[in-house]
């Protein structure tokens, strides 16, 4: 069981992504973050610190990032192609699931003890859905690498202030926060959660007290973590 930390030098990957940056952001303004190191195809532009050291990498080459790992407590991936419809499921696998795992095997073998997981409501290996299946497939793999924590974040609808991906997200950002209210009990899960609040959820969990090994956290979760907010 790791103590609740005061502070941490954490390593990312996938920070250009809007769920990134918005980590990024929240980590850089708490100020308890003493080193972030950024893993990327692209360097991070939207936020600059003197905590933040970016280097760019092969995602899908342990080889080109393992020298970086060393001395970090704490590993944040938000790494994922961000709209999975539109690529193949090879390349879907690849990224989401190929580069992640090889990641958090990385940071598993250089002592990274507390591993945290951008992934999705209703994951589970035995799902029908393809994308479902295969984040559910990844989540039990890293869990199987035993870190001494483990946080899957599992949000539903994630809203961002501006519509990226064409028609149909411009109507899901308009129409999805208007089903929150009939989303209770236990679909809670499914309600919207805007960008910057999941990123704060994910950046401010680093420092909460363990709850256990492995943590999943939905809606509810991002709620009571943000709640000061």
């Amino acid at each position: 069981m790791i103590q609740k930390r005061e502070s941490a030098k954490i390593i990312m990957m996938g920070a250009t992504g809007a769920v990134g940056t918005a980590v990024v952001k929240a980590l850089v303004k708490q100020g308890k973050t003493t080193q972030l190191t950024l893993l990327g195809r692209t360097p991070l532009e939207a936020v600059t610190a003197p905590v933040i050291a970016q280097h760019k990498i092969d995602v899908t080459d342990p080889t080109s990032y393992q020298r970086y790992l060393r001395g970090h407590e704490v590993a944040i991936c938000t790494l994922g192609v961000g709209q999975p419809s539109k690529v193949s499921k090879e390349q879907f696998l690849k990224i989401d699931k190929e580069a992640v795992l090889a990641f958090a095997k990385a940071c598993n073998a250089a002592g990274i003890q507390h591993f945290s997981l951008l992934a999705s409501v209703d994951i589970n290996a035995k799902s029908s859905s393809f994308y479902l299946r295969s984040k559910g497939e990844l989540v039990d793999a890293i869990q199987a690498l035993e870190f001494d924590r483990f946080s899957v974040f599992q949000p539903s609808m994630i809203l961002t202030p501006e519509n990226r991906y064409g028609i149909v997200q411009g109507v899901t950002l308009k129409v999805w926060p208007l089903l929150s209210p009939v989303l209770r009990g236990k679909f809670k899960k499914y309600r919207g959660i805007k960008v910057k609040q999941l990123g704060k959820a994910m950046a401010y969990q680093v420092f909460t007290k363990q709850t256990g090994s492995v943590e999943r956290l939905k809606w509810s979760d991002f709620q009571e973590l943000t709640k000061k907010e």
